[in-house]
């Protein structure tokens, strides 16, 4: 089995000089943006935190998410207990960057998708206003 190595990818490395379709490389499964909007909006941080998501994320690809978005650059593992070690996972400035992408997510699901709850625009001008102020912070 190949090991993946930690290194960032260089240009020879991507399927395609695209950005979307670099950008999904990382972000385009079901799983990871929802880590992401966990972190970013929820403020969880632990891996039993994520795993308890109403979502309902397997275990292993949790793990897997996780090592992905650490070897992206996009969050910090850090280690919070030794015996047995956990970690908490904190987004780095990159991935806090990300909020944009989410915000206009929720304005086009909750505009375009029959069943999905509305959010008042003020919700998210002050969810939006609490993300910036963590990245400034």
């Amino acid at each position: 089995m190949k090991k993946k190595s930690n290194k960032k990818r260089s240009i020879s490395d991507q399927r395609s000089p695209c950005p979307i379709t670099n950008m999904l490389d990382i972000l385009g499964d079901k799983w990871t943006l929802i880590l992401i909007r966990d972190m970013l909006f929820f403020e969880k941080s632990q891996y039993k935190e994520f795993a308890d998501s109403v979502e309902k994320i397997p275990t292993n690809i949790l793990a897997d998410r996780l090592k992905r978005l650490e070897s992206a650059g996009l969050l910090n593992k850090v280690p919070y207990q030794d015996n047995p070690i956990r970690y908490q996972y904190a987004l780095t400035k990159k991935g806090m960057e990300l909020y944009p992408v989410l915000i206009e997510m929720i304005r086009w699901g909750c505009s375009h998708l029959p069943g999905t709850p509305q959010m008042a625009p003020r919700f998210l001008k002050d969810l939006e206003r609490k993300v910036k102020s963590r990245i400034k912070g």
